[in-house]
């Protein structure tokens, strides 16, 4: 393969006894999140967000288990939201750290606020830092 990027599902049995376990790990999430990104379009084309839940948790449990770039507060934040309603969640950014977004229905946006609220304070961290977004289109040249 000329790129990791080249690299298929199909070639992973192969890449597996080829790599060691760590570099095999981080080669796994990079073919399966790029699998998962091209899902997300499909999936947001057909059938929209509600749709992508699972896609977001894969992604998280992929970067925490394979790419190992989570920490205990975004894996708590993650698991907290999913509980308390949110339709899909998981880390965003540059991992060990940052941020992590809840795809969340308007109706539940509260009861998911104060839940991860919550579990942050009974796990004795920092309360976070929590706000709503919107979907938009990307960037795009104007003139």
């Amino acid at each position: 393969m000329p790129a990791l990027r080249d690299v298929g599902f199909e070639d992973l049995a192969e890449a597996s006894g080829l790599l060691d376990p760590e570099t095999f790990r981080r080669v796994r999430h990079v073919v399966s999140e790029n699998d998962r990104v091209l899902q997300t379009v499909e999936l947001l084309d057909t059938l929209g967000p509600a749709a992508i839940g699972p896609l977001l948790d894969a992604s998280h449990a992929s970067m925490r288990d394979d790419f190992e770039i989570s920490c205990a507060e975004l894996d708590l934040a993650v698991e907290t939201a999913r509980a308390a309603g949110a339709i899909g969640a998981r880390m965003t950014g540059g991992g060990f750290g940052g941020s992590a977004i809840a795809l969340t229905p308007a109706a539940s946006a509260q009861q998911v606020r104060s839940a991860v609220e919550l579990a942050f304070a009974r796990a004795g961290y920092a309360a976070p830092e929590i706000f709503s977004v919107s979907p938009a289109a990307g960037a795009m040249r104007l003139s």
